[in-house]
């Protein structure tokens, strides 16, 4: 999918954060908010966070500053693909299932994996694929709605209106 403005001139386009960026950008301003002597029940409400996460974060931050509630680097085994890879999938995945051959516009963990391996050349297994699609790029799973081809929409509500109340009802 892309979105196109006519009247304005092209900016550069920023990727969305990822959800541990988005995780240390709170921390990060809940330590400001610490610094502004905010209470822990009124930083909870402003971040959209629990009050033991609060407390744990100022238990934290006293002993180490804001430095202490950034992110850390991952320990263990790097990770497959590098930053630049990952730029090269999402910009892949963004044009679409279709616009990589693929009969409808959905994405798969095999699909994403197929695309992943033809752009980068490496080959992923399905939960790391997983993981690159909810961890790296922020995606979350979206389930498409079924509904029948014979949906009657307007005999839908005639049943609603009228026949179920009289059902509700025991008649």
């Amino acid at each position: 999918m892309s979105f196109k403005s006519s009247s304005v001139a092209s900016a550069p386009v920023v990727p969305p954060l990822t959800r541990p960026q988005l995780a240390e950008a709170r921390r990060v301003r809940a330590a400001e908010l610490f610094e502004q002597g905010r209470s822990s029940a009124e930083n909870a409400r402003m971040l959209g966070v629990s009050h033991e996460s609060v407390r744990r974060w100022k238990r934290v931050w006293e002993e180490g500053g804001t430095d202490a509630l950034r992110r850390r680097p991952a320990t263990g085994r790097p990770p497959k693909l590098n930053d630049a890879q990952v730029n090269q999938v999402r910009t892949a995945l963004e044009q679409g299932a279709q616009a990589h051959g693929f009969e409808a516009d959905l994405w798969t963990l095999e699909r994403v994996g197929l695309v992943v391996e033809r752009v980068t050349g490496v080959s992923l297994s399905r939960a790391s694929v997983w993981r690159l699609l909810t961890g790296r790029l922020g995606w979350s799973l979206q389930r498409p709605e079924r509904r029948a081809v014979e949906r009657d929409e307007s005999e839908i509500a005639r049943w609603i209106a009228h026949e179920w109340p009289r059902i509700k009802k025991g008649r």
